[in-house]
């Protein structure tokens, strides 16, 4: 007499006890449904193999050290969002329409311009005779050392805000993408704060700010970059030259030690984090880093010594 085999049951999904399959994950060969397929070099992985494998693996790098992560423009659209909520709170702090439209809109002061911007020196007095000499030490002199920072997210105007904000959406987008997003937002704020130490040493008794400290420097910094790189410069070069001509065309204007500030402190530590030796990058870059804010801190403190005495 012939015994028949019992039938043998199919396969079903480890996490879906409910659900019949013949595919199995190609590292652990447990048997996976297709909720639960993930496509693989070859055949397909579970869930579990899948996180497993992220964990060990490790993240990609840029070719300067820095995280991925910077190809989302992440700091680039913060710094974006901030500069824009500034200058809201800039035009509300003008008071009154004729204020919010002459000065908040249009590029005059308001209560947080003067409040946040670079300023190191009175030079008049206006009394009934009319402006007097009068050298006192005030803003960053008297004390005021946060408006070397605050200074770079405050704009005169809705337009001097455009066309700052265009420059950071075009190049921070490109710079972060290749220094990852910590490097990026070293630069970005050692350029402007380096603008603005350059302004308080050259111009104390003159108040500026804008974000374009730091836009010059992410000038030089793309230069250094793309140079790094091997890649083409041509087409940044004539922008850098046009900007450096209406700088200095402008200067009644702009912030001629502003601007070349930022555009020589942010080179300067785009070349340091660009040309780091591969071996001990990352300690050299951040030595660089902090070599250069103590050097900042230094001539902000021989400037302010020199204003009170």
């Amino acid at each position: 007499m012939t015994q028949v085999p019992p039938p043998v049951a199919a396969p079903v999904c480890y996490r879906h006890p409910g659900r019949e399959t013949y595919v199995r994950c190609v590292r652990c060969d447990r048997p996976i449904c297709p909720d639960c397929m993930n496509e693989a070099s070859v055949g397909f992985q579970c869930p579990e193999c899948v996180a497993e494998g992220r964990r060990t693996q490790r993240p990609a790098r840029t070719a300067f050290g820095g995280s991925g992560v910077g190809e989302e423009g992440y700091v680039t659209k913060t710094l974006v969002a901030l500069n824009v909520l500034m200058a809201l709170l800039s035009i509300a702090s003008a008071g009154g329409l004729g204020q919010y439209l002459g000065n908040g809109l249009l590029g005059g002061s308001t209560k947080l311009t003067l409040w946040g911007a670079v300023h190191g020196l009175d030079i008049y007095r206006y009394g009934e005779g009319g402006p007097v000499a009068y050298t006192v030490p005030a803003g960053v002199a008297d004390g005021d050392f946060y408006r070397l920072f605050t200074a770079m997210f405050l704009h005169y105007g809705i337009v001097h805000l455009l066309l700052n904000m265009w420059a950071l959406w075009i190049f921070g987008r490109a710079l972060e993408a290749a220094l990852g997003p910590l490097r990026f937002l070293a630069l970005y704020l050692l350029a402007g704060l380096g603008g603005n130490v350059a302004a308080y040493v050259f111009s104390p008794e003159a108040y500026s700010a804008g974000a374009s400290t730091a836009i010059y420097g992410l000038f030089g910094a793309l230069f250094v970059v793309l140079k790094r790189l091997r890649r083409d410069t041509s087409s940044l070069i004539p922008i850098i030259v046009i900007n450096l001509i209406f700088t200095f065309t402008a200067a009644g204007t702009i912030s001629v030690a502003g601007h070349i500030g930022g555009l020589v402190v942010g080179t300067l530590v785009a070349f340091a984090l660009a040309y780091a030796p591969r071996e001990k990058r990352t300690l050299l870059q951040v030595a660089a880093i902090g070599a250069t804010t103590l050097l900042l801190a230094a001539l902000t403190v021989v400037q302010t010594v020199a204003l009170n005495s």
